[in-house]
């Protein structure tokens, strides 16, 4: 016979509601180091985390099955022709989760606005949009003073402070290549507005060309989010002298800068 159920008794307290699960916790800071880290394999995420291998692939698994995040094969750095390293960075689905809110909005508002008023009248959107955060940011770039690194890494600081996930990287050429090589690697690993840039690539360009007038130096955009990156990546070269280019200064048309700043590669 089926068990009888027993009501509880009048004026008994409710139950305590359950505690968000510690699983989804600890695939929430996975997925976190992911976005922060990426490309990043399971053995650095453990190491990050302090977790075994085994309870970071678990995890990593089931982001995996829900398209969060996906596997990028990268060749190990003088390993030859061996099998190439599983890395692991935040899927488009999983940037969208990170909070592109309204986006789809947006993107109908601008193509209505190019519809009506052409493609000059998006372009100068786009410069208001980021001409607000350059003269945020100015001032802490101007703070590190001359040195093109210590202004990539002040930039890179402001960009982490508005949830872009930036991380700046110095590359120091070694022999037998010249010191003019040398470079920073300025990377974001989170885009608010990558639906839109993805339709309406002059915001990259734009983004780009302020980056370059905050570090006063030509810069290049290698890869974006929005074309298909795993994170925004901008080359900034430090071993040659700087381009002087002031914050507010407008790069002239045809400038050799302008032209470097449009060239947006796939990786």
């Amino acid at each position: 016979m089926p068990s009888k159920r027993h009501a509880a008794p009048a004026g008994a307290p409710m139950a305590a509601p359950a505690l968000p699960d510690a699983e989804d916790r600890t695939r929430d800071r996975v997925l976190s180091a992911v976005l922060e880290n990426g490309p990043v394999s399971a053995a650095e995420l453990g190491d990050l985390l302090g977790f075994t291998p085994a309870a970071v692939r678990r995890h990593l698994d089931h982001l995996e099955r829900n398209g969060v995040i996906e596997v990028k094969r990268v060749a190990k750095a003088g390993s030859g022709a061996g099998r190439p390293a599983r890395r692991y960075v935040l899927s488009s689905q999983g940037q969208s989760k990170l909070g592109d809110d309204y986006l789809n909005i947006a993107s109908s508002a601008l193509r209505k606005l190019e519809a009506i008023a052409g493609a000059d009248a998006v372009r100068e959107y786009a410069e208001e949009r980021f001409a607000e955060l350059e003269s945020r940011y100015a001032p802490e770039v101007e703070a590190a003073g001359d040195d093109i690194t210590s202004r990539a890494m002040a930039l890179s600081q402001a960009l982490s402070r508005d949830g872009y996930v930036a991380s700046a990287h110095s590359i120091e050429a070694k022999a037998p290549l010249p010191s003019e090589f040398s470079s920073v690697q300025l990377c974001q690993g989170h885009c608010p507005i990558q639906q839109l840039a993805a339709e309406f690539p002059v915001f990259c360009d734009t983004e780009t060309k302020v980056f370059s007038r905050l570090v006063g130096v030509d810069v290049r955009r290698l890869s974006t989010l929005a074309q298909g990156g795993h994170v925004c990546t901008t080359h900034i070269p430090t071993g040659r002298p700087s381009a002087t280019v002031l914050p507010g200064t407008a790069v002239p048309a045809g400038s050799p800068s302008q032209e470097s700043n449009n060239q947006q590669e796939r990786p």
